[in-house]
């Protein structure tokens, strides 16, 4: 039963239906209130609903019970800057938004990170956006935020690519205390370059992937269907 109610959390959280994945959360922890997996839910579904206050105090129960948990405290420490109703909420998590396609997309690191109150309000599959200039790739939030930028080998060929009338998908792929990733994802191909892929080709190890702070028990297996990196 707890199994299966977790599934449905997860799948709801993935989804981007936050009131229903707390919900659900909720009902787990009327059975078991040191479920720090299902708290870990919680805490999320709270800060993408809005109330970092109530998203901290969860998070903060965890530590409680397990003081190295490593998602509540990335979590308190990233909320630790927000009030309550600065949440931005993510788009739909989706398992499909990750999957990599050899030429087609790239998770690429940013160098020079910006501010910490604007990273504090990314979470993975948020939709982000490339900024060329002259010399180098920023990367904005959507309300023109800076977030990083790109090193200078993929903004030289970026910066040419999308001059020559190609166009791209960005999203947060993860982010950690000094590291944040994207994931690129070449959307449209210009018709005089449509022999020369975007990014090199790799091999590419399909793994499912879910956020941590999403998953049940490791051993539960609970993962979504669609297969992503």
């Amino acid at each position: 039963m707890e199994q299966n109610l977790a599934q449905e959390a997860i799948s709801a959280a993935l989804a981007g239906e936050w009131e229903k994945a707390l919900e659900l959360n909720k009902e787990i922890l009327k059975e078991n209130k040191k479920d720090v997996d299902a708290l870990n839910r919680t805490a999320r579904a709270y800060a993408e609903l809005g109330d970092i206050k109530k998203a901290k105090k969860t998070a903060q129960k965890v530590i409680k019970i397990e003081p190295f948990n490593k998602i509540a405290e990335r979590a308190h420490k990233k909320w630790k800057g927000l009030r309550s109703g600065s949440s931005s909420v993510s788009g739909p998590s989706s398992a499909q938004a990750f999957l990599e396609e050899p030429g087609k997309t790239k998770i690429v690191p940013l160098l020079h990170l910006g501010a910490s109150l604007v990273l504090a309000k990314l979470d993975s599959g948020d939709e982000v956006e490339l900024v060329p200039h002259r010399h180098r790739v920023s990367v904005n939030t959507k309300d023109g935020k800076y977030i990083g930028r790109l090193a200078d080998d993929i903004a030289a060929r970026l910066r040419k690519l999308i001059r020559a009338g190609n166009e791209y998908q960005v999203l947060v792929k993860s982010i950690e205390d000094d590291e944040l990733k994207i994931f690129i994802r070449e959307t449209k191909r210009a018709e005089k370059i449509a022999n020369i892929p975007s990014f090199s080709s790799e091999k590419i190890d399909y793994v499912s992937f879910t956020p941590p702070e999403l998953v049940h028990k490791k051993g539960e297996s609970i993962q979504p269907n669609e297969n992503e990196e």
